[in-house]
């Protein structure tokens, strides 16, 4: 009785644990909310803010997030690379822009020139792009390396302003 007593004692809060590390895993990339603040953090990181132009109805959204942008935020190594944020195109959720404006994720989309998803945009605290647009999803099997590059061009542009300390 003893033994099996102390095998819980141990078990128990390691269930605890993973239970409340379960959501973040599947939670896939963040929503945006207030990009002026999301755009702060990234300045603070000296990362690139990753925007994801989604939308609900988009396979090629699902897939992209499924197959690169999830285990890419399992990933701890790119917590110094990237702050990642969603923004769905089809939903009627409002964030506060890089001015603390209130628009719609279509909006932001329109005001950037994005008409197909998924779109990433790689941005500074301003919300100006640092990399070339990845627009679409052709090849998979490329996808993540085509990532890692325009992380590292954004990273870069960033250093070159003077935006990093």
């Amino acid at each position: 009785m003893k033994h099996n007593r102390r095998k819980w004692v141990r078990v128990i809060p390691a269930a605890v644990a993973l239970a409340a590390l379960l959501p973040s895993l599947s939670a896939g990339v963040p929503l945006a909310r207030d990009l002026a603040a999301e755009g702060a953090q990234a300045q603070r990181d000296c990362v690139p803010l990753l925007l994801e132009f989604a939308a609900d109805d988009c396979e090629y959204c699902t897939l992209l997030e499924t197959e690169v942008l999830d285990p890419t935020l399992l990933n701890r190594s790119y917590d110094r690379r990237v702050l990642m944020r969603k923004l769905v195109l089809d939903r009627e959720t409002r964030i506060d822009d890089f001015s603390g404006k209130r628009v719609s994720a279509a909006d932001l989309a329109g005001h950037y020139r994005v008409f197909v998803t998924p779109t990433l945009l790689f941005v500074d605290r301003h919300g100006t792009e640092l990399a070339e647009r990845m627009v679409g999803v052709n090849t998979l099997e490329f996808y993540g390396g085509y990532l890692d590059q325009a992380l590292d061009a954004a990273r870069e542009k960033l250093r070159e302003q003077g935006q990093c300390r």
